[in-house]
């Protein structure tokens, strides 16, 4: 891995995915109004639509979903409306990097702007910034594990977590660095804590710490492209001791002690910024929106709802957020540094993927649906990281085949061009056997290597014709042990999929649903990344 570059799979990954942000940004979608909720398909974003007066289109962070109370308090008191497009926070630097922003949206709502900062051609798109909240990065760990651990959680540093980890004493699970915010700010936390940095981070402070975060990232059990997809994982795992998250996230449940260690976290402060493309009326109403989100009653209101702390001095943080001070760890100052990170973690830190892509190519998918799910499938291979493992299981009335590549570190191009070659050999014919495929898949996998994050992704676009049924399915599931219960599958809705049959297999799996109709192939594809 070469330090200080773009990691070197993710550009043209991510190139692919934004240049189809239309499709990814959907403005009043059920999505977008409750993006953390695990039930609801994952959408890919649209046309935010034509600008109104009075109406601000804010590109925001999926969390902030829950500000719904608060903009429609300040929608009463200025009329200002808020529009909401939710996304990642790396995703939506990458679209104003592009210039896909200008003319959609008239405002920017990220949990930060350190890494936009980072990118000149994105930082040129935005005129002003000013914080409105904050929240910082924390662990939530079971209150009996802190009593096993014997930590007082005012004492507790990122040393004392390593050392838990090392210890096979601590296991948890947080978002994708690479999609979520969260994640990324718990990346450089932690590395921060452990190479024991006393400023922004540097190349050197991260090979220093590579040692100790590849035994630390051995304790992460669950990964995550949002965090209520996380947190229903986790309810539904009941092994895992912990989640890494941002403090506002853990507060909101009660089965957790939340502990911001003593050495230091990154904290998202949530700056509202006005858009350089924008004219001087909507940035007139960016600064009303501003200005009013920053008076007491609304920071009060925003601490008591979110568990986010106010940015205003007069107002004490809602009941529960202690008000100790820790120490603000800097985000690093180059973007060579920062991607360098994410390249590391993907690459050589985390556990590699292991994934079975359940693909149908019966009779239905000839043509046109046929030569989109070959273009998707070679376009993701440019995402595909070190050391994953990816088998290929086309079918129709029956599994075609079955093929497995590995990225090897030495031979990443053996394992991609191997990928790509089974890609272009497919071809439509048949029914369609979901179930019994799925059954194959699982079979396939086998007894669970816990040193990965295994998963299943169905791509169907039509209902089940052949093979075995729903019920059968289901009492093959109910007969799986140990750890293949852990294994979610992923489904795709694209064609004439039905969703109650695709929202059951998620649902009975701890999968989530991914809707393609409403966007595309490719954009679902790579959305699913941050869960594998």
């Amino acid at each position: 891995m070469t330090r200080g570059t773009r990691p070197r799979r993710r550009t043209a990954a991510l190139a692919l995915a934004f240049a189809s942000v239309a499709v990814l940004l959907t403005a009043c979608t059920a999505e977008e109004q409750t993006p953390g909720d695990p039930g609801k398909p994952v959408q890919t974003p649209g046309d935010p639509g034509e600008p109104v007066p009075g109406t601000l289109r804010v590109l925001a962070s999926s969390e902030l979903a829950d500000m719904t109370t608060v903009w429609a308090q300040v929608e009463r008191e200025t009329g200002i409306k808020v529009r909401p497009t939710y996304t990642g926070t790396l995703d939506a630097v990458d679209l104003l990097a592009e210039g896909r922003a200008k003319g959609k949206f008239d405002a920017l709502w990220l949990s930060s702007n350190d890494y936009l900062r980072l990118r000149p051609e994105a930082a040129r798109q935005i005129v002003s910034e000013t914080p409105v909240m904050s929240s910082p990065v924390a662990i939530g760990v079971k209150p009996g594990t802190v009593r096993e651990l014997g930590w007082k959680p005012d004492d507790v540093t990122w040393s004392d977590i390593d050392e838990a980890v090392t210890g096979g004493k601590l296991t948890y699970g947080m978002t994708d660095p690479s999609r979520s915010n969260s994640g990324f700010s718990t990346l450089i936390s932690v590395a921060s804590g452990l190479s024991g940095a006393q400023s922004a981070l540097t190349d050197a402070d991260v090979e220093k710490a590579t040692p100790k975060l590849k035994e630390f990232f051995k304790g992460q059990q669950l990964t995550s492209g949002s965090s209520g997809w996380l947190a229903q994982a986790y309810d539904r795992r009941g092994d895992v001791d912990a989640l890494l998250n941002y403090e506002s996230v853990l507060k909101a449940r009660k089965d957790l002690t939340v502990i911001r260690p003593r050495d230091g976290v990154v904290t998202a402060d949530y700056p509202l910024s006005s858009l350089a493309s924008t004219g001087q009326e909507v940035r007139d109403d960016v600064r009303r929106l501003t200005e009013a989100l920053r008076t007491p009653t609304i920071q009060r209101l925003i601490t008591d709802s979110t568990m986010r702390r106010p940015v205003v001095a007069s107002v004490a943080p809602a009941a529960g957020l202690d008000s100790g001070r820790r120490r603000e760890l800097p985000f690093p100052g180059s973007r060579s540094v920062a991607d360098g990170l994410l390249d590391a973690y993907d690459n050589e830190l985390r556990r590699p993927s292991r994934t079975v892509y359940v693909l149908d190519t019966s009779g239905s998918m000839k043509g046109d649906r046929l030569d989109r799910l070959k273009t998707a499938l070679t376009e993701l291979t440019s995402e595909f990281r070190d050391r994953e493992e990816v088998t290929l299981m086309p079918f129709g009335s029956e599994v075609k085949s079955v093929r497995t590549h590995v990225v090897r570190p030495e031979d990443p191009r053996a394992g991609l061009d191997g990928i790509r070659a089974d890609t272009r050999r497919l071809s439509a014919s048949g029914d369609t056997a979901i179930y019994t495929s799925l059954q194959e898949a699982y079979e396939r996998l086998g007894a669970v290597d816990r040193d990965t994050f295994t998963s299943v992704v169905l791509m169907t676009d039509g209902e089940n014709t052949a093979g075995a049924g729903p019920e059968d399915f289901d009492g093959f599931y109910a007969r799986l042990t140990g750890h293949q219960r852990d294994i979610p599958v992923f489904p795709i809705l694209f064609g004439d999929s039905d969703r109650a049959e695709l929202e059951h297999i998620a649902d009975l799996t701890g999968g989530r649903l991914f809707d393609a109709r409403r966007g595309s192939l490719d954009g679902a594809f790579e959305e699913i990344r941050g869960y594998q």
